[in-house]
């Protein structure tokens, strides 16, 4: 008989045993969870849309520095109404005005960032007709050439030609790194999902093994061989077995739920989570990280351009503060007649010129006051961009260090869950025999368990920095390239 019990309990171990590695369905890899956030979450979307308006924003800025054809004018100009005229010895008439006045020019204008000026070509033509009188004249400017010049004053295009392109890169690059941050975020989901699936799959795996201890502990009572207590004990414990698996279905269902809303609603129940046991064989220096991070990350991009800002403020205090000029010039040909060709036939040049000009006298140190306020601005900046980069570095640092770590815990922690697997099935083999209490049983299911456990967890830990050290880099030192995103 007592052979009999132990054969039924090793066949039934056999087939339900805590084996959660081998169970059937579609697989869910890492690769796969990360691959469905990069592509289907609403946090992707959210980033490909600021990349797409940064792409644009540095379109417009570049396009502000080319030439800009522009066609104006006013068509119809129809008028028909009572004018008030004033006559020579100042009193008023209204009198009845009946015309067509219209005008269409063209004109090229061009920035000069390296001055700050402006350039302009065109040309205009103007026809007015009088219905009352039954007349027609023509005005025009066959060609006009002129600029603007400010004198003293901050040029605004200058910076922002050196500005726009920095702000254009660090959007590029931050798209890459709100990935990254998008993979770093699938593996925490990933990895809750895989705690959550592991412990369903134990915890249906201790209902099965208590189910059977409890049928075999009957056996033993009734030769004999085991006590009430043993048989209410090993009930009891079926009891919180199956406690466990509910609770550990609806936190199943939670993560399940969860992971379906961070991929934009993709179904992911039909696939098995796959716990990631391979790690990339790949070796991380920190001169190497460090040196990746300051060509690839948006933070150092970010860094020249706060300080090429603050700079930018500071010439704008200093150029709008104090004395300031205006140079504008125009020259060209005009000519007006009762025909359209009198317009073009031998024109007169006109030219026209101008100098304006403002000189702050009394401000009562208004003036210094924001040049000194632009100065202590640019400082502190500079304070600031010191202690960001010294933050980011020590991160990584940090990141780089942890990674080895993991690496190393994973190899123990592995190897911890085999000893623990073995030493329950031990322990089950055991306590068939006669040779283990049901309580010492209990403790080498909960090792069990609690190495199975720690493994995973090792793995998540590893698998968020190997992640982590790419986002803060954004070279994969795998394939030994730069991370870039279409």
């Amino acid at each position: 008989m007592h052979c009999k019990i132990t054969l039924l309990f090793l066949f039934i171990i056999a087939c339900c045993g805590p084996n959660v590695r081998a169970q059937e369905g579609t697989r869910l890899s890492l690769e796969d969870a990360i691959r469905l956030a990069q592509q289907q979450s609403i946090a992707a979307r959210r980033a490909a849309t600021r990349k797409t308006f940064s792409y644009w924003e540095w379109r417009n800025a570049r396009a502000d520095l080319k030439p800009q054809i522009v066609l104006g004018g006013t068509l119809p100009g129809f008028t028909r109404t009572f004018q008030e005229i004033v006559q020579p010895n100042g009193s008023v008439d209204f009198q009845s005005v009946s015309n067509h006045n219209g005008v269409l020019d063209l004109s090229i204008n061009q920035e000069v960032p390296f001055t700050g000026g402006s350039l302009f070509i065109g040309t205009y033509l103007q026809r007015f007709d009088d219905f009352i009188k039954d007349t027609t004249l023509y005005n025009g400017a066959p060609i006009q050439i002129g600029f603007s010049q400010p004198l003293f004053q901050f040029n605004a295009l200058r910076w922002q030609k050196k500005i726009a392109p920095l702000e254009y890169q660090e959007s590029q690059q931050q798209f890459a790194a709100d990935m990254e941050e998008l993979a770093i975020d699938a593996v925490d989901r990933f990895f809750s999902l895989m705690v959550a699936s592991i412990d369903l799959q134990m915890a249906r795996t201790n209902e099965a093994n208590t189910d059977t201890l409890y049928r075999i502990v009957l056996e033993k009572e009734a030769l004999g061989k085991a006590s009430r207590n043993d048989v209410l004990q090993t009930k009891l414990e079926g009891l919180k077995a199956r406690k466990s698996v509910a609770v550990a279905e609806q936190d199943y269902a939670t993560g399940l739920q969860q992971l379906n809303a961070f991929f934009g609603g993709t179904p992911v129940e039909a696939r098995r989570p796959v716990l990631p046991e391979e790690l990339p064989e790949l070796t991380v220096s920190l001169d190497r990280g460090l040196d990746e991070a300051m060509k690839n990350r948006p933070e150092y991009t970010a860094f020249q351009r706060r300080l090429l800002e603050g700079e930018r403020d500071v010439a704008e205090a200093r150029g709008n503060t104090g004395f300031s000029a205006e140079l504008v010039a125009n020259f060209g040909l005009s000519k007006s007649g009762g025909r359209l060709n009198d317009v073009y036939t031998r024109p007169q040049d006109q030219e026209r010129i101008f100098l304006r000009f403002t000189l702050p006298i009394v401000d009562w140190g208004r003036a210094a006051g924001q040049r000194e306020q632009a100065l202590a601005n640019q400082q502190l900046t500079i304070f600031e961009v010191e202690q960001d980069r010294q933050n980011v570095e020590q991160g990584l640092i940090t990141w780089i260090t942890l990674l080895e770590m993991y690496r190393q815990q994973v190899s123990l922690n592995r190897e911890a869950d085999e000893i623990a697997s073995d030493r329950y099935q031990i322990a089950q083999d055991r306590f068939v025999l006669g040779n283990l209490s049901i309580t010492e049983l209990g403790i080498a299911l909960q090792e069990n368990v609690k190495a199975r456990r720690d493994y995973i967890q090792s793995l998540w830990n590893f698998w968020r920095t190997h992640y982590t050290v790419r986002a803060l880099t954004l070279y994969d030192f795998e394939q030994q390239q730069k991370i870039s995103y279409p």
